[in-house]
């Protein structure tokens, strides 16, 4: 049965510590397998290279665990939209209530454990779509610098447009210094989108010291590279469409993650017609899947030097 710890490693060296939370979305299950298999991999190391010296803590936890256990988005409610002050002083009775209480309680014990400082959040997830892998930082220097290195696109600006996520909730605590973000491996069922988000970890940890550049066989590497070739190295968050109860949206058949759109073009119909873009950019996380009111993003391809 899945615990709600997955797991953790540490050779009780100091340094940092880096919580992989995963499957926030029951559907997302290959941010667990990963975490899974990452966890033997770091035991194996030792037995193969002796002098793998690893420093600090990894925790990889499980978010979801009623809406994984059946392999759906959620059961009542969208877990990785519920975080905030008020919910957590008067949580709803929905399954996905319980479950954030739960998960908040595991991540502020290790934080209050660790001191609260040197924390870091890194949050993996899966699309349903097709066609692409990429990162979300947040607006501190720490986050944009650690999604870097994981060889995907670096979405600026999405983050703080979504409201009640778990990483803009840690990300925005004032009693640590939490540097958070998210990695989407790819879809949810490719099998590399497993090999992916194990390769996203290792480079995170290396990035925090918490491994040498040269421990830990990095041909994950490759896969990442491999499957960013043809894709912008940094984009700005423009639009993203709300869907709401009764809006009986649908989604235009075929879009791929990144794929250019022109303005105009009409990108989905509602029980109020035609959903026309206002913009000219790429798509990114159309909606073909029964849950969630997230029906598309649109971005637009920018420079390093444009950033805002």
């Amino acid at each position: 049965m899945l615990k709600r710890i997955l797991g953790s490693y540490s050779q009780g060296k100091r340094g940092p510590l880096l919580i992989c939370s995963t499957g926030l979305h029951g559907n997302e299950w290959a941010g667990v397998n990963a975490m899974e298999l990452l966890l033997q991999i770091l035991e194996d190391e030792l037995v193969t290279n002796p002098t793998f010296t690893f420093h600090g803590k990894l925790v990889a936890i499980a978010g979801n665990l009623p809406a994984l256990n059946v392999k759906k988005r959620y059961i009542n409610c969208d877990l990785n939209r519920i975080w905030s002050q008020r919910n957590f002083d008067n949580p709803g009775n929905e399954a996905e209530f319980g479950e954030m209480m739960k998960l908040k309680e595991v991540i502020d014990d290790l934080i209050l454990e660790w001191g609260g400082e040197d924390v870091y959040l890194l949050d993996l997830h899966t699309t349903t779509a097709k066609g692409g892998i990429f990162s979300l930082p947040t607006t501190e220097v720490e986050s944009i610098k650690i999604a870097e290195t994981m060889h995907a696109p670096i979405i600026l600006g999405l983050v703080e447009k979504l409201n009640g996520t778990m990483i803009k909730y840690y990300a925005g605590r004032t009693d640590a210094h939490i540097t958070a973000l998210v990695f989407e491996a790819g879809q949810h069922d490719d099998n590399l989108s497993i090999n992916r988000a194990i390769a996203a970890v290792i480079n995170c940890m290396r990035t925090i010291g918490a491994v040498a550049a040269d421990d830990i066989e990095n041909r994950f590497d490759q896969l990442l590279i491999d499957y960013s070739r043809d894709l912008p190295k940094m984009a700005n968050f423009l639009y993203g469409h709300h869907i709401a109860p009764d809006d009986h949206f649908v989604m235009k058949p075929g879009y791929l993650n990144f794929d250019r759109i022109c303005k105009n073009e009409v990108l989905a119909n509602d029980r109020y017609g035609e959903i026309i873009s206002k913009y000219e950019g790429m798509i990114l996380m159309p909606h073909y899947q029964t849950q969630g009111d997230d029906g598309f993003f649109i971005i637009k391809e920018v420079e390093s030097h444009q950033i805002i």
